[in-house]
């Protein structure tokens, strides 16, 4: 059985939960609504304010899909309840970032601004000139936006300038000097 398929999600207050034919699931909530369509032979069942997701057989197949449409499902009431963010930092000497209207400019050393535009279902935010927050209701659409960003300038394991997230550790790299005695 899989340890993560067999846990059962439990549906917050004021978030709705519907399930229609096709395995097609809507879910509504205080910050928006989801609509996402799993496998048609996942068993998923809603009693109360609990969901249970079931597998038809021990097939390789099911096997792989219970766990994953679990957490989606998961991921999904979790989005439109709290909803998801990562926060980005950048560093470096006059790199800065900020917010044009729907498009977040950024200065990383290049002989022109990086211009990135807003996608639907994101808010993006720069509270400072070294920091970009990026939240939404989708954390498939949160992570990949925040990793579009980083990828204009990943952090350079010598001095460490780049974008990274906060939570992220560089591991630092000594200089051509550092090995001379």
């Amino acid at each position: 059985m899989s340890r993560i398929g067999k846990l059962a999600i439990t549906v917050p207050a004021g978030v709705e939960v519907t399930i229609a034919d096709g395995n097609v699931i809507t879910v509504k909530g205080p910050k928006g609504t989801l609509t996402s369509t799993f496998h048609q032979n996942m068993i998923i069942e809603q009693e109360g304010a609990v969901i249970h997701v079931s597998r038809p057989n021990d097939s390789h197949e099911f096997k792989s899909l219970h766990g994953l449409t679990r957490t989606l499902l998961n991921n999904m009431v979790v989005g439109v309840d709290k909803g998801f963010s990562k926060e980005l930092e950048v560093n470096g000497v006059g790199y800065r970032a900020q917010m044009d209207g729907k498009k977040l400019v950024m200065n990383l050393g290049y002989s022109h601004p990086v211009v990135m535009e807003e996608v639907e279902g994101i808010v993006v935010e720069v509270p400072s000139p070294n920091k970009v927050i990026v939240s939404g209701i989708d954390k498939q659409k949160v992570g990949q936006f925040a990793a579009n960003v980083r990828s204009k300038r990943p952090p350079e394991p010598y001095k460490g300038k780049g974008i990274k997230y906060t939570t992220e550790v560089i591991r630092r790299k000594e200089g051509k000097t550092g090995g001379k005695k």
